[in-house]
């Protein structure tokens, strides 16, 4: 249910040509379709509606922070999860609701918890002993007593890339529960705090319920202990990190995720928070580039493009796959690494560095230069991590809703690149 597919040779975006879409805003280009983040969106809230109550959807800003997708989801009855002062600001540009804002993190600063506080925000989740008291210090300043929920890190292996994976010992965030109790009972002794949850994030791109269920069982093991200062948490924030497609369909529906994860929760009187991202996003968008240069050197074909790491980061950073296809022609195999006769291509960018590239060692058609190239899979963390390096302009972003499209970032010009240097010349 992406609205991506090939129609007569030619890609779509819902109703719209991929290479329409190319000629009229140039390359590189994002391309959102509004369709797909609807319908992930409703799906997850559907999927945990048999929770005692319904569940808090908060978007998790960092996957893709433009405004005009902060509105959209705001529109669906999203409230946001964010993690600096920037995207809060994003999140009350685009009409969010302070009152579903979770504040995640581990670097708050005073000044972005004066703001948050000022904000009106939900809960922040507490990272860290010294962070709680930080809060306190900010809330009393304000006459504010700061809803938190106390980020727990479980211990928890999500079997995911060790860049994101979140919610083990050895990663930097959250406390550990043999140190949550002392925590718990220092929030009591704070006048500008109450905790009012607590808060598991395990990872990212996890593709089997089962983390999640040991990550719950152990919190909630936690909480019917009895220990001081559990007996006054409501919300109980289980973060985000379901799978999305990348090569073909290997993540499980959110329904599955449900399934497992719902019986733990039943009769327990807790609200549920759920910071889905790249789920919502991450398959409701696509990079368009062009091949500006096709070469061969020794046994190796090139195909390099005019995106490249600046544009999209998760391959050399992540050694990501990304599904890389020409948006002309037939559709891609499901499995785009299978052996099925093309040549055996690396489609690169152009930015000086060998870990520049969108996919190496791929199966593809015949690319000539100019050929417009679509990049799948690409709506989460995609824009969000763009970059200029090689003082390089980002892309311009556009939102496709059946037929219509509109431009919801214009492309960025040299005057913008230079324009906070040349004031201070």
């Amino acid at each position: 249910m992406d609205h991506f597919a090939y129609r007569d040779g030619r890609l779509v975006c819902d109703e719209a040509p991929a290479a329409e879409l190319a000629e009229r805003f140039g390359t590189p280009l994002y391309v959102y379709c509004a369709r797909t983040i609807r319908h992930h969106f409703r799906v997850l809230r559907d999927a945990f509606a048999a929770l005692d109550a319904p569940p808090l959807l908060c978007y998790s800003v960092k996957a893709n922070s433009n405004l005009s997708l902060l509105r959209l989801l705001h529109g669906e009855g999203a409230g946001f999860d964010v993690v600096s002062g920037g995207e809060l600001l994003r999140v009350r540009a685009a009409g969010g609701d302070p009152k579903k804002v979770v504040y995640a993190g581990v670097g708050k600063s005073t000044r972005e918890i004066h703001e948050a506080l000022a904000a009106g925000i939900l809960l922040f989740n507490v990272e860290a002993e010294t962070e709680l008291e930080r809060i306190d210090a900010c809330a009393r300043a304000q006459n504010a007593v700061a809803g938190v929920a106390l980020r727990l890190n479980p211990d928890v292996d999500p079997k995911t890339h060790r860049y994101i994976t979140t919610g083990k010992k050895e990663n930097k965030f959250g406390i550990n529960l043999d140190r949550a109790e002392r925590v718990l009972r220092h929030a009591q002794e704070l006048r500008g705090v109450e905790c009012r949850g607590l808060h598991i994030h395990i990872g990212s791109q996890i593709t089997d319920p089962k983390p999640y269920v040991e990550a719950i069982r152990r919190v909630l093991d936690y909480v019917a202990s009895g220990a001081p200062g559990t007996e006054r948490v409501r919300w109980l924030d289980i973060g985000g990190g379901f799978g999305v497609h990348y090569r073909s369909q290997e993540a499980l529906p959110a329904a599955a995720f449900a399934q497992a994860i719902v019986p733990e929760l039943a009769g327990r009187g807790l609200n549920v928070i759920l910071e889905p991202g790249r789920f919502i996003m991450g398959n409701a968008g696509i990079l368009l580039t062009r091949a500006v240069t096709v070469k061969r050197s020794g046994e190796r074909r090139f195909v390099i493009c005019d995106a490249g790491m600046n544009d999209l980061m998760r391959p050399a950073l992540y050694q990501s796959y990304h599904r890389v296809w020409p948006a002309a022609g037939q559709a891609p195999p499901a499995d785009q690494g299978a052996r099925d006769g093309h040549g055996h291509v690396d489609v690169v960018g152009p930015i000086c560095e060998s870990g520049d590239f969108l996919g190496n060692d791929r199966d593809l058609p015949e690319v000539a230069e100019g050929d417009l190239l679509a990049v799948f899979s690409a709506g989460a963390y995609g824009m969000s991590m763009a970059s200029n390096y090689n003082t390089r302009p980002r892309p311009a972003e556009v939102l496709v809703d059946g037929a219509e499209a509109r431009l919801i970032r214009r492309r960025e010009s040299y005057d913008d690149l230079l324009g906070p240097e040349r004031e201070c010349l």
